[in-house]
């Protein structure tokens, strides 16, 4: 095990190019401030250092929250209930450092507002059904039920969504209007498409459908079903918010 000194005092620290990146970023974004604790609890369990993006963004910020609240980047998390959750709490870390324990079957490292799935690999991500390399990216996509491959690591993924490339990513799911009904959602929200976004009427007739913010937590439960019940396999875990 490394201390804490170890993952935060480091040459070349990712954070300074993070911040340029920001505000470089032609898609709206913010950084709200982390919470000390759940930082330190996040860093000391993944064991990575402030060299990286991942440990930048736990040690330095509660996440990223992109286009008005469509994409959360999780991080250090905010402290305050219906704010911002920390990446230890959505992957469910252990409140003392555990060097048994590891993310069941990936690190679920964001979500989108429609309750899209982004997820590092593990080391084995075949076994777990996940496509991609190990230590790579991997997306949940609500409107397939599949997991896709992205082909990135971490930090070129962090360096993608701040390209401005999250409206090209989501062009075919998103509706007139859409930016009033994501900002009016809160970090712990997401948004119920109906008729259902895999559904053959939702992907002929987007504007057609009903929406409503619901808890994340919902969202995601209702992808884990259907994706059991109409996908091709269990998803596995989606993450907790």
């Amino acid at each position: 095990m490394r201390e804490l000194n170890e993952l935060t005092e480091v040459a070349d620290p990712a954070w300074p190019e993070l911040l340029t990146m920001i505000e470089a970023c032609a898609t709206p974004v913010t950084a709200p401030a982390a919470d000390p604790g759940e930082s330190r609890r996040g860093l000391l369990q993944l064991q990575v250092t402030a060299r990286s993006m991942l440990g930048a963004v736990t040690l330095n910020c509660g996440g990223l929250v992109l286009d008005h609240g469509w994409v959360r980047v999780y991080g250090g998390g905010s402290g305050r209930d219906g704010a911002l959750p920390s990446l230890a709490r959505v992957n469910g870390f252990p409140e003392e450092f555990d060097p048994g324990w590891r993310p069941s079957s990936g690190l679920v490292v964001g979500h989108d507002v429609l309750g899209g799935v982004f997820a590092l690999n593990g080391g084995d991500p075949a076994a777990e059904g996940r496509p991609g390399d190990p230590g790579q990216m991997t997306y949940f996509a609500p409107d397939s039920l599949e997991w896709e491959a992205l082909g990135v690591g971490h930090s070129a993924w962090i360096q993608w969504l701040l390209a401005g490339n999250v409206a090209e990513f989501y062009s075919h799911l998103r509706w007139d209007g859409w930016q009033e009904e994501v900002a009016a959602a809160g970090p712990t929200q997401g948004i119920t498409v109906y008729p259902y976004l895999w559904s053959k009427e939702a992907q002929e007739d987007l504007k057609a459908t009903a929406r409503r913010a619901v808890p994340m937590g919902e969202v995601l439960g209702m992808s884990m079903d259907f994706a059991r019940q109409f996908g091709t396999m269990d998803p596995g875990f989606l993450g907790k918010v």
